[in-house]
């Protein structure tokens, strides 16, 4: 069904200073263009601490000018709406001009704590760059990247983050006919690495370079003083693209459609679509349907993260000049990598610092949970509980292999006592969650959301902003996933 524009209603003013520095990067960045209305639009969620850093009050929606204004109805005092250009490799193969094809960026808004922060709507209709796709999002993957990106926020890891929801009654044709929603995404920037491959691509060097300017002047200022500041700025989106990854493996989660388009330039989890944290521990889990060959695998994330941060070399190298130098930036990759990871698992161990012994008893443990299909989640949350004095049992009856769990717990309690190692319980309680976003958990709430029933996005949205902490009101959520969680399949139309 066709969308139906409806009349322009009058500027609402939330009192925000806007930037919009993107906007003035000129026309051959962007496409400037209103969003589409959403018919009869209604509230489905909302977050209350994005809301305050972005300088609102508690009850900033109770009017029907921010219904209307966050549906893409009515516009916003100083936004400047746009669709931005870009280009990218998908599933490794290059994919020519993207750009956004559902998403209108209303523009930057000064925040009470200094800083800025992009808005996006996404589901907001056709733009020039939409393809063959409708410019809609539907309300059950709106509800999905809500929910993780503030879990996401939750965990410490860097993410766009979610303002609000609005749905409507409106169908939106996927595999089935759906009803249309609209997210309000926010972030320092938007910008991808494929934003640089199009300007590449296209051989305009001008336009590359003032992007890359921009990027450097905005978000990389220490690249500004390089003897090469555009070399610079790509060994600093290599050693945080590095850094995000491992973080995403230290927590089991799967991006699942690691195109270059969805990579972004800050080092930000982007585009959230099949995504999942793991149930079962399977390194070859493969969690988007869509993806037949495998090329985002769990255990294939960090290598295609580098092999995206090659593309984008690739893409800068006209203006870095010398391969030579643009591989010197990307080297670092692998031990930043390698060693933010062992950081990270020594932490979910308990230990302050990575030593040889933290990193052979973590990756003993991956293996044994490998090859039982553990529970990823339960298994490191009971391991922080029995850090902090919990009996052994409560993990070792995880395993089928008793023996092969109980003397990998008698190595752990070994490393505990052991005077060259900083060992801290609470350390492990803080980075082992009780709660991630399982694709079950989103289920359950995407299904009461298609009956009006919107109270567990908002329940599962309070827990997941605390993910390590106990909610003992729904203990079924730190649980293991039900027996037909395995049937879910999701893919990139999510």
């Amino acid at each position: 069904m066709q969308d139906v524009m409806l009349p322009v209603r009058p500027q609402l003013d939330l009192g925000w200073v806007w930037r919009n520095r993107f906007a003035n990067l000129g026309s051959a960045f962007y496409t400037a263009l209103p969003p589409i209305a959403l018919r009869d639009p209604y509230w489905v969620a909302r977050s209350r601490s994005m809301a305050r850093e972005l300088g609102l009050e508690d009850d900033w929606w109770r009017t029907q000018e921010a219904l209307e204004a966050f549906s893409g109805n009515r516009p916003l005092a100083g936004s400047q709406p746009l669709a931005s250009v870009y280009s990218g490799h998908q599933f490794g193969v290059w994919a020519g001009q993207l750009g956004d094809g559902r998403a209108i960026l209303l523009g930057e808004v000064e925040t009470p704590g200094g800083g800025s922060l992009e808005l996006q709507l996404k589901g907001s209709g056709l733009t020039p760059y939409s393809r063959m796709g409708d410019g809609r999002a539907v309300l059950r993957s709106s509800i999905r990247e809500f929910l993780v990106s503030e879990a996401m926020h939750g965990l410490g890891i860097p993410t766009t983050r979610a303002l609000c929801i609005t749905g409507s009654d409106q169908p939106v044709r996927r595999e089935q006919i759906e009803t249309a929603a609209v997210i309000t995404r926010t972030a320092p920037s938007f910008i991808r690495f494929g934003h640089f491959e199009h300007f590449c691509h296209h051989g305009l060097h001008a336009e590359l370079k003032q992007l890359a300017d921009f990027v450097i002047d905005h978000f990389f200022p220490e690249c500004g003083d390089a003897a090469a500041p555009v070399a610079a700025l790509l060994e600093a989106v290599t050693r945080r693209t590095a850094q995000l990854i491992a973080q995403w493996q230290a927590v089991g989660f799967m991006h699942g459609v690691m195109n270059t388009d969805n990579m972004s330039i800050l080092g930000l989890t982007i585009d959230y679509g099949p995504f999942q944290f793991m149930d079962g521990f399977n390194p070859d889990h493969i969690c988007n349907h869509s993806d037949h060959g495998g090329r985002y695998a769990y255990r294939r994330q960090p290598p295609i993260a580098h092999w995206n941060l090659f593309a984008l070399g690739q893409a800068l190298l006209p203006l870095i000049g010398e391969p030579d130098t643009a591989m010197a930036a990307l080297a670092p990759y692998e031990e930043v990598f390698a060693a933010e990871l062992r950081q990270r698992l020594a932490a979910k161990l308990g230990f302050t610092a990575a030593s040889e012994g933290t990193r052979t008893l973590a990756d003993d443990m991956l293996r044994l949970m490998a090859r039982e299909r553990t529970d990823f989640t339960i298994f490191w949350r009971r391991l922080a509980h029995h850090a902090a004095g919990a009996p052994a049992a409560s993990v070792s009856e995880l395993f089928f292999d008793r023996a092969a769990i109980d003397a990998l717990l008698a190595r752990y309690q070994a490393l505990m006592h052991d005077p060259a190692e900083a060992f801290d319980a609470g350390l492990a309680l803080r980075h082992n969650p009780s709660i991630v976003l399982r694709n079950h958990l989103a289920e359950q709430a995407i299904a009461q959301a298609r009956n009006k029933d919107f109270q567990m996005i908002q329940d599962l949205l309070a827990a997941l902003e605390h993910p390590c902490d106990e909610h003992p009101a729904h203990p079924e959520w730190a649980g293991f996933p039900p027996d037909w969680a395995s049937d879910i399949q999701i893919s990139c139309s999510s």
